[in-house]
């Protein structure tokens, strides 16, 4: 769990770099760099933390980052056998020359939007996605113009949401980055008990409420908030591992079955037992 600039260096003889599956969801990676990336995830549900904007997709998510923009790997804490497929371009790619001509005004404007962070949706995420599943297969070249066809379908595409409310560069200054690793490494060691509000708190050097006005800020959501998401995607995890729902509730920190009942059905949509029986129907089909 490191919260860093991360130093991307393009595939051998290619402009950007092609990562497949590169397998990173036991590793909490808060981090930014000065290259676009272009991701797409199948077969996953996870969450989806670009600059200021916290969510969670569900099957599969299209996401295009602008450059600096802090972001979770897309992968994190997921249990299923995924795939993902991940573009990064330096900051340079789309030079102003490129940008100046007008045939390829529309994809201009996409990597101007790109610094909201962008999140596809529907057939456009149904066709980006299989064409960037191919992308390996083809040599440097037709790489590049394969991405350039798929910049031009997200370019004219009406189906998307902007993540961000504003351009996000780095809002976080080193020193909140910082706090915010420890808080998180705090959580991932210790959300199976339960947790005051003043450990964080002395952790990140300020009063609990100036804590929990920073958390907020930061992520968008209350501390207990976040814990109990963190607390449910574990409990999902251990549920997929075939164990019982009462051994998992205490595992993952809740002190009651009801109260764990309430906080999973919230946040999946469904009570533990009835994702129990979801997933053996999966298995036995």
């Amino acid at each position: 769990m490191k919260a860093y600039r991360e130093d991307i260096h393009p595939d051998t003889d290619s402009s950007f770099r092609l990562l497949l599956t590169p397998h990173l969801n036991d590793f909490f990676m808060w981090h930014f760099h000065p290259e676009y990336e272009l991701v797409y995830i199948e077969n996953a549900d996870g969450p989806r933390h670009v600059g200021d904007h916290l969510s969670r997709y569900e099957g599969s998510d299209l996401v295009f980052i602008g450059s600096y923009i802090p972001h979770l790997n897309f992968d994190y804490g997921v249990r299923t056998d995924y795939r993902k497929v991940v573009v990064q371009m330096r900051e340079d790619f789309f030079s102003e020359n490129f940008r100046r001509m007008p045939e390829l005004a529309a994809i201009a404007g996409l990597f101007e939007r790109s610094q909201r962070g962008i999140a596809f949706y529907g057939e456009t995420k149904r066709v980006v996605g299989k064409r960037m599943a191919a992308l390996h297969e083809h040599d440097h070249f037709r790489q590049l113009i394969e991405l350039l066809e798929i910049f031009q379908l997200m370019a004219i595409s009406d189906d998307y949401e902007l993540l961000n409310d504003r351009p996000v560069g780095l809002p976080y200054s080193r020193k909140e980055q910082q706090r915010l690793q420890r808080v998180y490494q705090f959580i991932d060691e210790n959300y199976r008990r339960r947790i005051d509000l003043a450990e964080p708190a002395d952790l990140t050097s300020l009063s609990v409420a100036a804590f929990c006005r920073y958390f907020r800020k930061m992520t968008r959501m209350t501390f207990t908030e976040f814990v109990n998401q963190y607390r449910v995607r574990e409990a999902k995890r251990q549920l997929l591992a075939d164990r019982t729902v009462t051994e998992v509730c205490f595992d993952c920190g809740f002190e009651s079955l009801s109260y764990f009942n309430r906080i999973f059905k919230k946040v999946t949509g469904q009570n533990p037992m009835q994702f129990k029986k979801q997933l053996s129907g999966k298995e036995m089909s």
